[in-house]
């Protein structure tokens, strides 16, 4: 099946290459604006022999994995914090539901005000957009803790941090490697959208000088590099999860009886 799946999925994205190809060739599209693969593809070459590509890149990953970081750190803390403390979740309730949904796109304005084209705003942009993405996972997750045994636990004597340890970090887990994730996808997407928009170092910012430059065939090749570094990311993100939940019922599938 996965042999099968494989060859699927490489025809289906020759075709897609061939057509990429064929469309500006054919003129149902001009090559100033959406150039054939061929030179897509020279345009990723000479990007990939330029040392400020790869800064460039460096600064992405940089501003991704800073971001990422800091986000699922305090996403797992804010999320245990709020579950096992008696009536804080109830008190944070509403002012989660309400930071939640601000599109962190929307902050740009104050993150210029606050740091300039610096690090720092492509930080306050990827961690403010993925910490919910975490902290609402851990929330779900601990939800999800059998009552039986957190009761059970108590019986037994077991203390705070134990609890947490051996029954709801278990349970949680799942949800948090969930959120995390996600989280990676989104720190992605909002690091090459702020270097994009204000133009601080980066793969964002490499596009940006290259559409006003009307470099179009580098500005096609360098999306493709943030798409293949996406999908690179997610496939990590998926193979920690499945390692990391390999004694979960929902990676190894149930046993047939």
């Amino acid at each position: 099946m996965k042999g099968t799946n494989a060859v699927l999925g490489a025809a289906g994205l020759a075709v897609f290459l061939a057509l990429g190809e064929a469309v500006p060739r054919l003129g149902l599209v001009k090559e100033d604006y959406f150039p054939p693969t061929s030179r897509i593809a020279d345009a990723l070459a000479t990007e990939l022999s330029d040392e400020a590509f790869w800064t460039a890149l460096g600064d992405t990953l940089t501003g991704w994995g800073l971001g990422l970081v800091i986000a699922v750190t305090a996403g797992i803390l804010v999320g245990v914090v709020i579950s096992v403390t008696p009536y804080l979740r109830e008190v944070t309730a509403s002012t989660i539901e309400f930071l939640r949904p601000i599109p962190s796109v929307a902050l740009i304005p104050l993150a210029v005000l606050l740091y300039g084209t610096e690090l720092r705003s492509v930080l306050l942009l990827v961690v403010y957009a993925s910490f919910w993405q975490v902290l609402i996972q851990v929330l779900y997750g601990v939800r999800d803790v059998d009552p039986v045994a957190e009761e059970t636990a108590r019986s037994y004597g077991l203390g705070t941090w134990a609890r947490i340890r051996h029954v709801l970090w278990p349970t949680a887990l799942p949800y948090v490697m969930t959120g995390v994730r996600l989280a990676a996808t989104v720190a992605l997407i909002l690091a090459v959208t702020v270097e994009l928009v204000i133009g601080a170092p980066g793969l964002g910012a490499r596009i940006a000088v290259a559409q006003t430059s009307q470099a179009v065939p580098e500005m096609y090749a360098l999306v493709v590099v943030t798409g293949l570094l996406g999908l690179v990311i997610n496939v990590g993100a998926r193979t920690v999860e499945r390692r990391a939940l390999a004694w979960h019922q929902s990676v190894r599938g149930e046993v047939a009886v």
